[in-house]
């Protein structure tokens, strides 16, 4: 199980968000580029860099971070991308910077059709971003929540060539309360399609968890930036939780 650490784009800048509330961010850089290569020095062999002005606004609106930080870290460490990734132009435009994965959710939803052919188009290079909020797919930046279950909408889709499926509970993002283990069980049974986590990771006993339940890669944030964890602890508690599992 990878552990992949975030970065979170807004105004140019690394922050977090609590629960997704734009009104409750944390600054923890200006140099986006300086703390992507932090994160590999620590063993991070993938990044996931959301562009949070581009979630709300329909398109990217940080790209000019996203090329410096693909140039920092270079091809051996593969960035996934999402925020605002709506259209076949915004993917190319992405993918020429030198992204390895886009993560589409809002349109996604929206436009079903369009995504399985974006999909079969770019077979292994997109993922699937279902952020959920009490089950329900959340859209527009997490702003809008809709009636559609993001396990109906994971089956949907399964059978499309995807990257994988990165599993967001808002409820639990930023708030460092743990994952939620019963929803992230449900999903990795529900689909065949690789599941990546997101969301609450917080503690070992978190990571431990997660690997045992034999997930692709969790993707941690806050616990990181703030030293609750460690990158390397992470990356060999999931280690030894699955060899014994």
């Amino acid at each position: 199980m990878q552990i992949i650490p975030a970065i979170d784009l807004r105004g140019g800048r690394c922050v977090r968000l609590r629960q997704g509330d734009y009104s409750h961010e944390t600054i923890f850089g200006d140099d986006p580029a300086a703390m992507a290569e932090r994160w590999v020095s620590h063993g991070a062999a993938r990044l996931h860099v959301v562009d949070l002005d581009g979630a709300r606004a329909g398109r990217p609106a940080n790209l000019d971070s996203v090329r410096a930080i693909v140039g920092r870290v270079g091809a051996a460490v593969p960035c996934q991308f999402g925020g605002g990734v709506r259209s076949n132009e915004i993917v190319a435009e992405v993918l020429a910077a030198g992204v390895e994965r886009v993560v589409v959710g809002t349109k996604a939803l929206a436009e079903p059709d369009w995504f399985g052919s974006l999909c079969r188009e770019f077979p292994g290079r997109v993922c699937l971003g279902l952020d959920a909020r009490d089950g329900h797919v959340a859209t527009d930046g997490w702003t809008n929540v809709s009636t559609t279950l993001a396990i109906a909408l994971a089956r949907e889709f399964d059978e499309l060539p995807l990257a994988a499926i990165i599993y967001t509970d808002i409820s639990r993002d930023g708030m460092m309360r743990g994952v939620n283990l019963q929803g992230v069980e449900e999903m990795t049974r529900a689909v065949r399609t690789p599941v990546i986590a997101s969301g609450g990771v917080t503690t070992l006993d978190d990571v431990r968890e997660l690997a045992k339940l034999r997930v692709a890669g969790c993707i941690v944030g806050r616990a990181l930036y703030e030293g609750i964890l460690t990158l390397p602890e992470a990356t060999r508690a999931a280690a030894t939780a699955r060899a014994e599992s």
